[in-house]
C-alpha cells in the first residue's frame, strides 16, 4: 500500500509539473489566454484531440509533442495507480475483516476468560475496572481517551490471587487452538495481536513445564507473574480495540461483549 501511494504521489507531481509548464508554454508561444493554454495542455495529456482551438505555430506543435511524450504516460500512470490503490484498500479491508474474526474467536475461546482471571488478581484492579466499564453511549473519542489512559496503568498481578492449577488447565486445553491461530496467515497484518498470541502461548508453555504450581519458590513465582503481566497488559488494549470495532460494525456482538465484560463484576449475559 505504501509503495502504491508513493508511486501515485510521484506520478501526480510529474503530471502537475507537465500541466503547469505546458500551460505557461502554450500561453507564451501561442499568445492565447491562460485558460485556452490550460485547455491545450489537458486535451493533449488526455489524448482526446483538439476541438475548435488548437496549436497553430510550429513551436506550439513541438510543445504539444513534448507534452504527449512526457505527460500521457504519467496521466495513465496516475489513473492506474489510483485504481490499484482502491483495489488494494478493498483487499486490505477484507483481510482486516478476517483478522477481526480471528480476534473474536480468540476472545470467545480463551481471551475473555484470561482477562477475567487477571482482572481479579490485578494490583491496580479498581482503576482498570473503572476505565473499562464500556457502555453503548461510548463515542470514538471516549474509546481513544480510555486507550490513552490505559497506557499508564499498572498491570502487575498478585499471583497468590490466581488459581495457577486452574489457569494451567485452561491454557493447556486451548493449546491446539492457540497453535492454529499462530499459523493463520492473516496475522501478518497485525503485529499487536501476534504479540499477544506469543505472550499467551509463552505463558502456556511456562505453566505446562511445571508439574506442581503450588510449591514454587518466590523467584519462580515472580518470573511467572512477569509473564502473566506481559500477556495481561497486551490483552487489555486489544480487548478495548476489538470492542470498539464491534460497536462500529456489529451492534449485536457489541451488546454481548458489554454484557460479558470481564472487567465488570456485575456483568451477566442475561438481559434484564
Amino acid at each position: 500500500m505504501n509503495a502504491i501511494r508513493l508511486r501515485l504521489r510521484i506520478s501526480l507531481a510529474i503530471l502537475l509539473t507537465v500541466v503547469v509548464l505546458g500551460s505557461i508554454g502554450f500561453a507564451l508561444i501561442e499568445r492565447v489566454p491562460l485558460g485556452d493554454a490550460f485547455y491545450f495542455t489537458i486535451v493533449t495529456v488526455a489524448t482526446v484531440g483538439y476541438g475548435d482551438v488548437h496549436p497553430t505555430t510550429g513551436a506550439g506543435k513541438a510543445l504539444a509533442v513534448g507534452i504527449i511524450l512526457t505527460g500521457v504516460g504519467t496521466f495513465v500512470g496516475v489513473i492506474g495507480n489510483a485504481i490499484e490503490m482502491m483495489l488494494a484498500r478493498r483487499e486490505h479491508g477484507a483481510r482486516m475483516e478476517k483478522l477481526n474474526m480471528v480476534i473474536g474467536a480468540f476472545f470467545s475461546e480463551v481471551g475473555t476468560a484470561l482477562l477475567a482471571i487477571f482482572a481479579r488478581a490485578s494490583a491496580d484492579a479498581a482503576r482498570i475496572r473503572a476505565e473499562l466499564l464500556v457502555s453503548p453511549k461510548w463515542t470514538d473519542e471516549e474509546f481513544a481517551r480510555v486507550r490513552a489512559s490505559l497506557q499508564g496503568l499498572d498491570y502487575s498481578l498478585r499471583l497468590d490471587a490466581i488459581d495457577l492449577s486452574g489457569l494451567t488447565a485452561l491454557l493447556a486445553s486451548k493449546r491446539e487452538f492457540l497453535v492454529r491461530l499462530l499459523e493463520n496467515p492473516v496475522l501478518i497484518e497485525h503485529e499487536q495481536f501476534t504479540g499477544i498470541l506469543w505472550a499467551v502461548f509463552h505463558l502456556t508453555e511456562e505453566l505446562g513445564y511445571r508439574r506442581d504450581t503450588s510449591q514454587l519458590p518466590a523467584s519462580d513465582r515472580d518470573h511467572l507473574a512477569g509473564d502473566a503481566k506481559r500477556a495481561y497488559s497486551l490483552l487489555v488494549i486489544q480487548w478495548l480495540d476489538y470492542v470498539k470495532h464491534l460497536k462500529a460494525r456489529y451492534p449485536y456482538l457489541f451488546s454481548l461483549a458489554v454484557r460479558t465484560n470481564p472487567f465488570d463484576e456485575t456483568a451477566s449475559p442475561v438481559i434484564r
